[in-house]
């Protein structure tokens, strides 16, 4: 939390490119991940039970699916704000 937190502040300053970087980013991985795992459910390699998910589905992938990747998005991006440093482009 403190990470993410403090991230959000740096966030305000970093030029625009890197919030459309990342807009493309979790666009990338929205439709990977449908595509993905509509897949691999549709060829029986894994299937939800109905109780344990909300019932929102994108394609056969329910919506519970798209956490991970966008959470590992948000924390690297994060990560990598707080512990990079600025290089001088001349």
């Amino acid at each position: 939390m403190i990470a993410a937190a403090v991230a959000a502040v740096r966030w305000r300053r970093a030029p625009r490119g890197h919030l459309i970087a990342a807009m493309v980013a979790v666009g990338a991985l929205i439709v990977l991940t449908a595509v993905f795992d509509t897949l691999m459910i549709a060829a029986g390699l894994f299937a939800y039970s109905d109780a344990h998910i909300v019932g929102v589905r994108v394609g056969l992938a329910p919506i519970e699916d798209f956490a991970y990747p966008i959470a590992g998005l948000l924390l690297l991006t994060a990560l990598w704000s707080l512990t990079g440093r600025r290089r001088n482009v001349d």
